[in-house]
């Protein structure tokens, strides 16, 4: 038998009122691509970083090849063929995208960094720019950097968590014959994902966490769906039901919205046509980086350039109007950046409420202002409750949740504004399936009460799922509506190349 990749013993690691791993042990052999599965707040990060040398535990062993070695920092793990690509990025704003991988390599210049840059985004289909400045770029656009970044560095262990998060159908299937190549060279794959077919039809090793503890190791291949859940949360998501309605009035109208991005490395919004009434759900999807930051910007008030009249909230014109007009006229908005838009990452749950809801805060002419602090901190411990978040009360610090539990608090206190309007951008990005299924259910509530949501997603089991009708976004340009029965993944597919109307022509000279 040969010598595992990886081994890890008795590894635990906590945090004050938590503990994040407890005795764990993993086995990783050479060209195994490994998943590790488990709900939000599992421990899987943790003991990703562990492994990535970002985190010290505080107890346990690591053995790389079958040598017992102490990973001081992730340079340490990098110089012992380790490699990884964060959920949350680690990547300079300010920075391009060749000075970002530049730093992480050695015995290079920056011009062979952007050629191999290059070379890697077109051998692998993750297409980007290396001169632009990392501020500019998508959440996506951000993945595919990290991607490349671990990509150069010619590991031996690979950890992905959420890897194709942001990627096409397509894309996917691209991206598993890169990891499957790389696992027939030698290469070991960690590899986090909520999305169990991916886990299924890609790996061929799982361990499951629960609590930070190891509840089980199979083979994924030989489970369902259903069982792997029952691993990961005891038992299987609850199921959704969509019933067909009528919708109601318009709400957001957008009508010939032309709006040049002032960011040299944006994506001008051409001749946006949207309408989103009340009792529906619309969903938009595309590749990342294809307008959809510039149209949420225009929509939720960051970006107030938009021609007068061309966003309509009912009848008033609202295209002029910063984000705090928009809300009391009951526009919200759920940000795909969980940390530094959706959160303020050193404020407490509590303070972060502030962000969007003003009620626990004394209206001037009774109090001068003040706050009620009593009052936010019960309400944030309501929507923890309400929501399941896995927090150490409303005093945590946002940046101390894991990204699933966050998400969940941040779609919960913009759901618990009871909105008109609820736009939301990657709203389960991150999150486990117990936990999309909760958000997704409450999308379908807010639906049948009579809410207009607007989902922005590349998830398109999501939007399949939650949708009434559908646009495609590509290159700045939305597609016609498209009724969910109409829709197919090859379709929606095909349209995310800005090919609708290509695609429509050989349809109706066919019939």
């Amino acid at each position: 038998m040969s010598i595992p990749r990886l081994q890890l013993q008795g590894i635990t690691k906590a945090y004050p009122g938590v503990i994040a791993n407890s005795e764990v042990a993993l086995t990783v052999m050479p060209g195994e691509i490994h998943a590790v599965l488990g709900e939000n707040g599992a421990g899987k990060s943790t003991l990703m970083k562990i492994i990535y040398g970002a985190v010290k535990p505080d107890a346990g062993q690591v053995l790389l090849n079958g040598q017992l070695i102490e990973i001081r920092n992730p340079k340490d793990a990098r110089a012992n063929g380790i490699s990884m690509v964060f959920q949350h990025f680690n990547l300079f704003d300010t920075m391009s995208v060749a000075e970002n991988v530049w730093l992480g390599l050695t015995r290079s210049t920056l011009a062979q960094v952007t050629a191999s840059i290059i070379a890697k985004a077109n051998e692998y289909g993750l297409d980007i720019d290396p001169a632009r400045p990392v501020h500019t770029l998508s959440v996506g656009e951000m993945q595919r950097v990290e991607i490349i970044r671990a990509l150069l560095t010619r590991p031996e262990l690979l950890i992905l968590d959420e890897p194709t998060s942001v990627l096409t159908p397509q894309a996917v299937q691209k991206l598993f014959v890169v990891l499957k190549k790389l696992a027939s060279e030698g290469c070991s794959i960690l590899y986090i994902s909520h999305k169990l077919h991916e886990i299924r039809e890609l790996c061929t090793a799982c361990t499951v966490l629960r609590g930070g503890k190891v509840t089980g190791v199979c083979n994924p291949q030989q489970e369902s769906n259903a069982s792997l859940s029952r691993l990961m949360i005891g038992a299987e998501p609850a199921s959704l039901e969509h019933t067909t309605k009528l919708a109601g009035a318009e709400v957001l109208t957008v009508k010939g919205l032309n709006l040049q991005c002032e960011d040299q490395f944006g994506v001008d919004l051409e001749n946006i046509q949207l309408q989103v009434r009340c009792g529906e759900v619309v969903g938009i999807a595309g590749v990342s980086g294809n307008g959809q930051k510039e149209l949420l910007c225009a929509l939720s008030g960051e970006d107030c350039r938009s021609p007068r009249g061309s966003i309509k909230l009912g009848p008033l014109d609202v295209s002029h109007l910063h984000p705090g007009q928009r809300r009391k006229m009951g526009l919200h908005f759920v940000p795909e950046e969980r940390l530094g838009r959706g959160a303020v990452p050193t404020l407490s749950l509590a303070h972060n409420l502030l962000l969007t809801r003003n009620d626990a805060i004394c209206m001037p002419r009774f109090a001068g202002g003040w706050l009620r602090v009593r009052q936010l901190e019960a309400h944030a411990t309501r929507l923890i409750k309400e929501y399941k978040v896995k927090a150490n009360g409303p005093l945590a610090v946002a940046r101390s949740l894991s990204g699933g539990n966050l998400q969940k608090f941040i779609v919960g206190r913009e759901i618990d504004a009871k909105p008109r309007l609820l736009i939301l951008s990657q709203p389960t990005w991150g999150v486990d399936v117990g936990a999309a299924a909760q958000i997704r259910g409450e999308i379908l509530a807010l639906r049948e009460a009579g809410c207009a949501v607007l989902v922005v997603s590349e998830e398109l089991d999501e939007l399949f799922e939650v949708c009434d009708r559908m646009h495609v976004i590509a290159r700045g340009k939305l597609s016609p509506s498209l009724a969910m029965a109409e829709a197919t993944v090859a379709k929606i597919g095909a349209w995310m190349s800005g090919l609708w109307n290509e695609v429509t022509e050989v349809q109706d000279g066919a019939a």
